[in-house]
């Protein structure tokens, strides 16, 4: 798909989840499921069918990279896109995330009214255009 229009969105703080799902549904127009563990996106991903994960860092339980891992094992998820969400944005922090396989990072505190726009740009950078071979 070339378009960018289904965001799974996984964010274990209610405040930040609630701003960011606004912000990419009513600002940017995409449709957003969002889950508040990484257990739940596990559960839920291969049924709602991303184009794209946003995915907080740090979250009890399942961090953010133990979600990755989660989703890339299951064979619909495993070219999905993953855009990590965080705080910790210093260049060699950034380098681990894209090193394990996140496509970027986006930092916190994020701009709800740019973020659709952020996540787009991200999109279309992504290797082939996200065209599996």
């Amino acid at each position: 798909m070339n378009t960018l229009q289904r965001i799974l969105y996984v964010e274990d703080d209610p405040d930040i989840q609630a701003i960011a799902k606004l912000a990419l549904e009513d600002v940017a127009g995409l449709t957003v499921h969002a889950c508040s563990s990484g257990a739940a996106a596990v559960r839920e991903a291969v049924a709602f069918a991303p184009d794209l994960v946003l995915l907080d860092v740090m979250m009890p339980g399942m961090d953010g990279p133990s979600t990755l891992a989660a989703l890339r094992s299951q064979p619909p998820l495993a070219a999905t896109p993953v855009v990590f969400m965080t705080a910790k944005v210093q260049p060699s922090e950034v380098s681990h995330f894209i090193s394990l396989g996140a496509l970027d990072v986006i930092a916190k505190p994020f701009d709800p009214m740019r973020l659709g726009a952020q996540l787009r740009a991200i999109w279309k950078t992504r290797p082939s255009g996200g065209a599996s071979s």
